[in-house]
């Protein structure tokens, strides 16, 4: 069965994602904030695409607050952890952020808050993972 992680702060953000990917797309879920799991989780292949928010208030790495950006170019710069799919979920939605936050933290793809169309919201994640 595929394994969705969940990288989120906001714990309704969680519940909703949460649900609608165990409900509607009969994934499995991982969720956490701590830096140091999500890259535990990606370098043991215990998950097969990660949803990685892109403001995160309590994430640290090496004594440093970093956000989804940060955590998504350490994964993508690690041969280990580089393949799996990373899709950033951001309130931040203006135009020209999809291509900025893609570009800056190479992650595979981009999901605005909230998500309205939840089939769409499935089927990007199967697409990334049938296509990785």
């Amino acid at each position: 069965m595929t394994t969705v992680l969940i990288v989120e702060d906001d714990p309704i953000n969680l519940r909703v994602f949460s649900k609608i990917l165990t409900k509607r797309g009969n994934f499995l879920i991982k969720s956490t904030e701590d830096v140091q799991e999500v890259i535990s989780f990606a370098k043991n292949k215990e998950v097969d695409v990660i949803l990685m928010d892109v403001s995160l208030s309590h994430s640290f790495y090496e004594n440093k607050a970093v956000d989804g950006i940060k955590i998504t170019q350490l994964l993508k710069a690690n041969p280990d952890t580089a393949p799996i799919p990373v899709i950033l979920v951001t309130a931040h939605a203006m135009a020209g952020d999809r291509e900025v936050f893609l570009q800056q933290s190479g992650a595979d793809s981009y999901i605005s808050k909230p998500v309205v169309d939840h089939e769409n919201f499935i089927n990007e994640i199967k697409q990334l993972i049938v296509n990785n």
